[in-house]
């Protein structure tokens, strides 16, 4: 199995921790780094990282507005192995995790594992709440898919050109009627950002609704009726609002065994995520119409991602003679 890490650094603060990682995953797996940090790092990485995993630079060849895409489809072609796992810089599997993985992958060309975070600090408590809301209504969209490279191969990748890169992989698997497994049961860990860098986040992760019109419209409608619950002098409406929310939160944590990984206080983050997606949602939608997309690096993207529906157009005109 080969495990691909695509990364683009601007400091080395975090190399040590992952170089440690990086050398146990070493006796397990094939693991090739594509970096797409400055000269300087490139070159550190290399020294840090000779005789331990491959290192490449992303093949800028097909330019694309998402460099993670363009180091997942680098990294992909890459790997002499059928199994492939794709992971953030911020995914730390163990051996129990790779081995379902791998295992997952003799059925089913895509595998959508469910992430955790730990240590958990108040802003990872926090979008944890999300995470919960996405177990109990379907599934989550994790920092870390695995596919068969030949499905991979085949489908010829995915879009360079959109923000919710994950989505748009798993969306163009299933328009060419790849299979796909979910299983809400297999926890990777995932280390959380620093409080800066979350805060940052938060627009550019509300755009990603932009290509799930049920869950935008959803997060829309937050601010309008908590406004009108409290011009109507009804907070028991905010109350069992905000009640609801907690309670399906709890059974999204409740699910296959989440107990043990997300800790009973992460439920009563859902109602302050929500709110949050309710203020960021707007703000999304006003930097889709006012400013052209979201900033992404040195520019911005205006595509969150494809709907199926289109993809399964391209993929007949591609098949068409």
């Amino acid at each position: 199995m080969t495990y691909v890490l695509p990364l683009r650094w601007h400091s080395d603060s975090g190399l040590a921790e992952l170089t440690d990682y990086l050398r146990w995953l070493a006796d397990r797996v094939d693991v090739l780094v594509v970096d797409g940090s400055t000269p300087d790092l490139f070159a550190r990485h290399a020294d840090a990282w000779a005789g331990l995993v491959r290192h490449l630079p992303p093949d800028t060849t097909g330019a694309g507005l998402n460099g993670k895409v363009l180091g997942v489809r680098t990294g992909v072609r890459a790997a002499e192995h059928e199994h492939v796992v794709i992971a953030d810089d911020d995914v730390r599997y163990d051996e129990a995790g790779l081995t379902a993985v791998h295992l997952l992958l003799d059925q089913v060309d895509l595998v959508r594992p469910q992430n955790y975070f730990d240590p958990l600090p108040w802003h990872a408590w926090w979008d944890t709440g999300r995470t919960l809301l996405n177990r109990a209504l379907g599934a989550d969209y994790p920092g870390t898919l695995a596919v068969r490279r030949s499905a991979f191969l085949a489908i010829g990748g995915y879009d360079p050109d959109v923000l919710f890169e994950n989505l748009e992989l798993i969306r163009t698997m299933r328009a060419y009627d790849r299979s796909e497994a979910t299983p809400a049961w297999l926890y990777v860990r995932r280390l959380p950002p620093d409080a800066a860098h979350f805060r940052s986040q938060r627009v550019r992760q509300a755009y990603d609704d932009l290509a799930q019109p049920a869950r935008l419209l959803t997060a829309l409608a937050v601010l309008p009726a908590l406004a009108a619950a409290v011009a109507a002098r009804r907070p028991a409406l905010v109350l069992g609002a905000a009640a609801g929310t907690v309670a399906l939160a709890e059974a999204g944590r409740r699910r296959a065994g989440g107990t043990a990984v997300f800790p009973p206080t992460t439920a009563l983050a859902a109602p302050v995520w929500l709110l949050e997606r309710g203020v960021c949602g707007w703000l999304a939608v006003a930097q889709r119409f006012l400013l052209g997309g979201v900033r992404y690096g040195d520019g911005r993207i205006r595509l969150a991602a494809h709907r199926t529906r289109s993809l399964r157009t391209h993929q007949g005109r591609r098949q068409s003679p």
